[in-house]
């Protein structure tokens, strides 16, 4: 399979490169597609890929007015910084010396530049959009059920066996109950001193399974048993609880406005795309 894509021949490499590619995302997102069918696509897929950006690539060689080589060094300049030299800058385009390198420079600015003026015209997206987004996309903006625990810690390691750290955690717990601050206990007996031992606000998950198993059922104020966790052993206390909330349109109105405005330049380029196909030569032998 060899594309000729207005004269310009791509090698069929190049698809199963993209392919290759792809191919992760892709398998997950068609995970439950016969795999026949699924590879069949993922290579109709890539090939789409494979003529659009030889299309743009085409157009954007004799796009707009010359680019001067101060430009084009002020930029090989910069992109070889970020690169780290500009041997591995010319290694990421696959070029064999420095006239390649620069023709692959000239060619990048050529299309950033394409690209940049197929979008000039995007507007601004209407409050009417906004709200429509967030009201459809409504998922994306929910604040879990969070609350603000401490806790003493005893890790159970090379230096403090378990029944090191259980007697430890006793002490600290016989203590509570004869009317120690709990903060005071933290620094005084925990692995984890800072603060008191406050970790702030946490979520389900973002804590292990038998820490939120015991620490999401105290109420606040309360101070938890001893318990233990694949780490070692420890005492909590819940300061605060924030109910499942979801952030409000304006709370997340530049978030979605960002997002708007990229899928009105993608259907921009897609537009274009589509007439640079249409007035194309594209054969497969």
């Amino acid at each position: 399979m060899v594309l000729h894509v207005n004269g310009e021949i791509i090698e069929d490499s190049l698809v199963y490169k993209e392919a290759e590619l792809l191919r992760p995302s892709y398998e997950r997102a068609f995970a439950d597609m016969e795999p026949r069918l699924r590879e069949a696509q993922l290579i109709e897929w890539s090939k789409e890929n494979v003529i659009e950006r030889a299309l743009v690539r085409q157009y954007a060689k004799t796009y707009g007015p010359p680019i001067s080589k101060d430009e084009m060094e002020k930029t090989l300049e910069e992109m070889g910084h970020r690169a780290g030299g500009r041997e591995n800058l010319a290694k990421q385009f696959g070029a064999s010396d420095d006239n390649k390198l620069m023709e692959s420079i000239e060619l990048q600015m050529r299309t950033d530049r394409l690209m940049r003026d197929i979008c000039k015209d995007v507007t601004e997206p209407s409050n009417e959009q906004i709200q429509k987004y967030y009201e459809e996309n409504k998922e994306q903006f929910k604040m879990p059920e969070s609350i603000r625990v401490a806790h003493i810690v005893k890790h159970i390691n090379w230096r403090t066996d378990e029944a090191t750290a259980l007697e430890i955690l006793k002490k600290a717990q016989a203590e509570l109950k004869a009317g120690a601050v709990f903060e005071n206990l933290a620094v005084k007996y925990s692995d984890c001193p800072d603060n008191g031992g406050d970790l702030g606000y946490i979520s389900r998950g973002q804590m292990v399974e038998e820490f939120d198993d015991v620490v999401f059922n105290l109420g606040t104020g309360q101070i938890s048993d001893i318990f233990r966790t694949r780490f070692g052993f420890h005492i909590a206390k819940v300061y605060d609880r924030k109910a499942l909330a979801y952030r409000g349109p304006e709370e997340v109105k530049d978030y979605i406005t960002n997002e708007l405005k990229k899928h009105m330049q993608t259907d921009a380029i897609n537009a274009f795309i589509d007439k640079l196909k249409a007035k194309a030569e594209i054969k497969e032998a």
